[in-house]
């Protein structure tokens, strides 16, 4: 049986946090949505955890997607997940000691494969490559991948299939779902989650924040 995938909004345009974050959510929190995050960048800590505490007073399950390749920037990116208390973290570049840091204080870890670069990110890399990477990564710990599969300088739609197929674990597609055909190949592929930002401020699918929303649920449903 196919799983049904989740909608995670992230609210983010360009890989960064909007500045509007709090006010959107405020006015989209009775939206279907179940999953809620935003980039670790630009928004203040005190910011951030803010809006994490309504997010969750609002039920909603959260998460903190890190854009960070170094070691160091990824263990602080790590570390803020830990401060604001999130379900989930997604992206950072794989590490040990990022990994140990989720695994001991029980935060799940989703992090990137591949070649990952730039900001916004763009993925590079072979698709066996990657697969073995993500399931070195799942064997050492991590709950799951944060796959950049839309971001991919190659055949995306191909990337996704093979990579959902082979891993047996959960798998984020992240970036640049913006569009019904898109959403239909991941019903198709059936991930266990795809996160949508800068759509939803362009308007790719038509209507308020909130109806936008609504509409992917319902659609992917």
């Amino acid at each position: 049986m196919k799983n049904t995938p989740q909608l995670i909004v992230m609210l983010t345009r360009d890989d960064r946090t909007v500045m509007s974050a709090p006010a959107i959510f405020e006015e989209c929190k009775n939206s279907k949505a179940a999953i809620w995050g935003f980039k670790e960048e630009p928004l203040p800590l005190d910011e951030m955890k803010k809006l994490y505490d309504c997010m969750r007073e609002s039920g909603k399950t959260t998460a903190l997607e890190v854009v960070a390749y170094t070691e160091e920037e990824c263990l602080r990116g790590a570390e803020v997940a830990l401060e604001c208390g999130v379900d989930l973290l997604l992206g950072t570049s794989f590490f040990d000691s990022v990994n140990e840091l989720c695994k001991k204080n029980h935060l799940k870890y989703f992090p990137y494969v591949g070649e990952v670069t730039e900001r916004p990110s763009v993925l590079d890399g072979e698709v066996e490559e990657m697969i073995a990477e993500a399931e070195e990564y799942i064997r050492k710990g991590a709950t799951g991948i944060n796959l950049l599969g839309y971001r991919y300088t190659g055949d995306a739609c191909e990337l996704i299939r093979r990579f959902v197929g082979a891993l047996d674990a959960p798998v984020v597609v992240a970036g640049s779902v913006d569009c019904y055909r898109r959403l239909d190949e991941l019903k198709d592929i059936s991930p266990w989650a795809f996160t949508i930002g800068s759509a939803f401020f362009e308007d790719k699918f038509g209507g308020t924040f909130a109806e936008q929303i609504d509409k992917v649920v319902d659609y992917i449903n």
